[in-house]
């Protein structure tokens, strides 16, 4: 795996340049302009969102799990976003006090992480209540069709870009008890039938209540 993590290191970019072109980047401008206050990017890769975080972020913080990454993610910092903090760990094992950030930014990485539902489940813990999630992501085709040949050809893709196309992303981020503010179907852009579908969207914690409960177990009609 260390030689096959540096050579997709190496290579990533690249591979991503035409996507990039052709629609990807002004995908995650839309995104990350939604972004504001103490910011947290996990699986931050080479450093794609970098130049696009805007003056109301108070903080950003990007992590990453692969050594290979993180080196070229460093130099990408220092050249674009000098004030960012850059730290070496997989979403599903994130090093942060519960509740330490507003909004956390996922842009084509829980198609990637090695257990969704634990990652997202830190992605909760380590937001505020009332924090927002910000994803882009690919996802389970909704299209019966379409979600029998990505199972099929997700082999090739778990071999070649190191991701699962064909997860139930927006369901299991429902599932880890984010309410869903605003989803967008998207095709992602210069690449294979199978990989094509994704979505771009919101999603929020409930808020506490002054009791303590947050609002999405409160019982309507019983006290606090």
């Amino acid at each position: 795996m260390g030689v096959r993590s540096t050579l997709f290191a190496v290579t990533y970019d690249r591979m991503m340049a035409k996507a990039e072109r052709q629609g990807l980047s002004d995908l995650r401008r839309r995104l990350i302009a939604e972004a504001g206050g103490r910011v947290l990017e996990i699986g931050g890769g080479t450093g794609a969102n970098l130049a696009l975080y805007g003056e109301g972020v108070e903080s950003l913080t990007v992590t990453e799990p692969e050594p290979a990454m993180v080196r070229r993610l460093e130099r990408h910092v220092a050249e674009r976003a000098p004030r960012t903090t850059v730290l070496r760990a997989p979403a599903e094992d994130l090093p942060f006090e519960d509740d330490s950030f507003d909004v956390v930014v996922s842009t084509l990485v829980l198609c990637g992480v090695s257990d969704q539902q634990r990652a997202l489940r830190q992605l909760g813990r380590v937001l505020r209540p009332g924090g927002r999630l910000l994803f882009l992501e690919h996802m389970r085709s909704e299209d019966p069709k379409v979600a029998r040949h990505q199972d099929r050809m997700n082999w090739l893709n778990r071999l070649v870009v190191c991701c699962e196309c064909n997860r139930p992303t927006l369901d299991s981020i429902r599932a880890a008890g984010f309410v869903v503010d605003h989803v967008e179907r998207q095709v992602f852009p210069a690449s294979p039938s199978f990989v094509g579908p994704a979505v771009l969207g919101s999603a929020r914690l409930p808020a506490a209540t002054p009791s303590g409960r947050d609002t999405a177990t409160a019982v309507p009609g019983k006290a606090a």
